[in-house]
């Protein structure tokens, strides 16, 4: 596993665009909550900014995960356009003819997801700790850091997804689209329609959407709790699905690469 991690790594490291779309997660996601933090976005009359409370260690973890939920978009596409030009440059055949099974070639591919979960995952560690020790105070490390494993599920679903569509449509542009319409219109327009239909709010457990219910708006929760509503989303149930999915889309994406014509 580690060879085949290894030489993805040769294929990423002279790769512009890989370190293009790197860049602006890392940057993006900083300068976000950077603004939001220091006032560009307020809430609050005079000098008070309520939006500052979501940057202390009780809430910090849970409000960087929810932002970085968005912004891992960037790593989604990078998963996509590094599999799909395998296909289109016909480098995958030439992995096979270089001794590599069809399987270490999907592995492969898997162990970069996982990678990127992770990296995204220690990268959001470092940006609570610099926002929570700014805005609080570092004895209330670590505050609520067991939901920064919510930031990880999200990356991995949003990865393992985009792998997916990548390896069933092979084709950047295409892939990019479908990944883009799905995450942007249609998840949405199924879990409202469904979630209206049904008493039980079954459109929360579609694929993106189950993970992104780990990591709600936190100052939601702090209205909640100011106004003494009990609300609490079923998490287990959320992140037992995310990771049923996750699965999925890993024993789809194995089904579809071992029957289709290379």
């Amino acid at each position: 596993m580690q060879s085949l991690l290894a030489i993805e790594w040769l294929k990423l490291k002279r790769y512009r665009t890989f370190w293009i779309l790197v860049g602006f997660f890392i940057f993006l996601l900083a300068a976000w909550n950077y603004g939001i933090s220091g006032g560009v976005l307020k809430l609050g009359a005079g000098d008070v900014n309520i939006l500052n409370q979501a940057y202390t260690f009780s809430q910090v973890w849970e409000n960087l995960g929810f932002w970085t939920s968005f912004f891992v978009i960037f790593l989604s596409i990078l998963i996509i356009i590094i599999t799909t030009n395998e296909y289109q440059f016909r480098t995958n055949r030439q992995n096979i003819i270089d001794g590599w099974s069809r399987i270490q070639f999907y592995h492969a591919k898997w162990l970069v997801v996982f990678t990127l979960s992770i990296l995204t995952t220690v990268y959001v560690f470092i940006l609570g700790i610099i926002f929570g020790a700014s805005y609080g105070s570092i004895s209330d490390f670590p505050g609520n850091i067991e939901k920064l494993f919510y930031t990880f599920v999200t990356a991995l679903n949003y990865f393992g997804f985009s792998l997916l569509v990548a390896v069933l449509f092979k084709r950047s542009g295409i892939s990019i689209g479908i990944f883009f319409l799905y995450n942007m219109i249609i998840e949405t327009l199924l879990k409202n329609l469904i979630n209206w239909k049904l008493d039980f709010k079954a459109g929360n457990y579609l694929p993106l959407q189950a993970s992104d219910e780990l990591l709600p708006f936190p100052l939601m929760d702090m209205a909640k709790a100011m106004l003494n509503i009990k609300d609490a989303p079923p998490t287990l149930s959320y992140l037992i699905v995310s990771f049923v999915w996750i699965c999925l889309y890993y024993l789809i994406g194995r089904r579809i690469l071992m029957r289709s014509d290379w």
